[in-house]
């Protein structure tokens, strides 16, 4: 694995600035691949052995899948939306699992690790990255129990929603009364309302000349 102040640089860049946040995130990354046995994990011999479960959406989610290469679009990268500030990293070879947990011991102890920096910002920048791991972090060993439609992969499963004849993918339907449905459709949809409308230009497309340009010349 790259060392950390390149992770931390090139995850900073990626992210669109320098944060605590970034620094935790890179360093439970690079922790939690340690422990399940990863070295290089965005490399292709071992990008498909890994499974991420990150339980926040802010600046650390970004780092960690910088550093482990997960991504939502190839299903390695798994978003549970707990508000905790914590990942766990799973080795599909052998079903090993870390919950790395940022611990908020860490936030009282920032005076202490950098004592000459001024601004809560900056001291905290400093001292995440000063702080030992065992400071940083507790880590669980954890069990998963995966299905084959929570793998990483093309999807093998596919239904129709009985109500607005969607196609569902990944197991992902909901079984009411007897009929198929897609999450919208069923009780408890993250939104409400929905009314199809019309849009000017809706029959843009890309001009097939300018999508042919390399992408450096795009404007």
């Amino acid at each position: 694995m790259k060392p950390f102040h390149e992770l931390l640089a090139s995850s900073a860049e990626a992210h669109g600035h320098l944060c605590p946040g970034q620094v935790v995130g890179v360093r439970m990354a690079m922790l939690g691949c340690r422990l399940i046995g990863l070295d290089d994990p965005t490399h292709p011999a071992q990008i498909k052995k890994l499974l991420v479960y990150s339980e926040m959406d802010r600046c650390a989610a970004d780092a960690i899948a910088h550093v482990t290469g997960a991504k939502l679009g190839r299903r390695s990268l798994k978003f549970i939306d707990y508000g905790i500030m914590a990942a766990t990293f799973m080795n599909l070879v052998s079903a090993k699992a870390f919950r790395v947990l940022s611990t908020e011991e860490a936030r009282l102890l920032v005076g202490h690790y950098a004592p000459e920096i001024r601004g809560k910002r900056q001291q905290q920048l400093m001292a995440y990255q000063r702080m030992p791991d065992s400071v940083l972090y507790r880590v669980y060993e954890v069990k998963i129990a995966l299905s084959e439609f929570d793998l990483p992969g093309p999807a093998n499963h596919k239904v129709i929603c009985s109500r607005c004849g969607q196609a569902i993918r990944d197991h992902r339907e909901v079984v009411l009364n007897g009929a198929i449905l897609c999450r919208p459709c069923a009780p408890g949809c993250y939104y409400s309302s929905a009314s199809e409308i019309s849009w000017p230009d809706m029959n843009w497309t890309p001009d097939l000349h300018q999508a042919c340009k390399p992408a450096n010349t795009l404007r």
